[in-house]
């Protein structure tokens, strides 16, 4: 399918609902909001939400459903279904993956409560736009993500480490990429860290925990942004009974515009 045919988020969503996209969402309808899926049982949503109000950088809150609602607010999404519209899902049950799905309207509650969570694929356009680049996209893959040595706030039940994606920049263009992505914060904001990965207790860039590896040149830096795979992490740290997330990089794709969410 050529992208020509996914630049909006409408385009994209039909896409992943028919089947026709089942890869990662980077890149597909340039400049759309794309966002992060936890759906938890309406008793545990409440800590949740606490959790997210916690740790903003990984969590950053966009939308929550009324509890048995599949669908997000009209201002995000029209027409969507999130049982249907992401190309892939994680279905956890005590904190292990139980089943990889494209379509989880079986594993719907009447109670379920559907949290969208900003995501870094949503900057990239403004990335691109100044000219750095984003090397995942080059190489046409997932982008390298990893847990860190670093805690999130507990909240209730939820607690674990810190997952960040990392993007490789040229030196020069360090301090342009954190001064663009600080203008997204319900897209995570700027970096948590630029440099050596041991600080971040991550041992090898080419042994991402989710994604794939990208190269890293010798002009390069690797730059790490806070990521919503943190709440995978957690629900694998906190042993949750039941959650729901979206498959690393395999985001819902909304039809609201990324400059949107910039702010000054």
């Amino acid at each position: 399918m050529m992208n020509a045919v996914l630049e909006t988020g409408v385009a994209a969503r039909q896409a992943i609902r028919s089947g026709e996209w089942v890869l990662p969402t980077a890149g597909l309808a340039p400049g759309s909001v794309q966002a992060n899926l936890v759906i938890l049982p309406q008793a545990q949503a409440s800590d949740f939400a606490r959790f997210c109000a916690h740790n903003p950088k990984p969590c950053p809150v966009l939308d929550v459903t009324a509890p048995g609602s599949p669908h997000p607010s009209a201002d995000w999404a029209q027409d969507a279904d999130l049982r249907t519209d992401l190309p892939r899902y994680h279905v956890w049950e005590q904190g292990q993956v139980a089943g990889e799905l494209t379509d989880i309207t079986g594993h719907w509650l009447d109670d379920s409560v559907a949290f969208l969570l900003g995501c870094s694929f949503t900057f990239e356009a403004a990335l691109l736009s100044a000219g750095v680049p984003v090397r995942h996209l080059d190489c046409g893959c997932n982008v390298p993500m990893y847990r860190t040595n670093r805690p999130c706030q507990r909240a209730g039940l939820f607690q674990g480490p810190l997952v960040v994606s990392m993007r490789p920049i040229p030196g020069s263009l360090v301090d342009l990429a954190a001064q663009i992505t600080a203008r997204y914060p319900s897209a995570h904001g700027a970096p948590v860290h630029a440099g050596n990965p041991a600080e971040l207790g991550i041992r090898n860039l080419d042994r991402p925990d989710y994604g794939d590896p990208v190269p890293l040149y010798a002009d390069e830096v690797p730059v790490f942004w806070a990521c919503g795979v943190t709440t995978q992490a957690v629900a694998q740290a906190s042993r949750v009974p039941r959650m729901i997330t979206h498959a690393p990089g395999h985001m819902f794709i909304t039809d609201r515009r990324h400059t949107d969410l910039e702010v000054a």
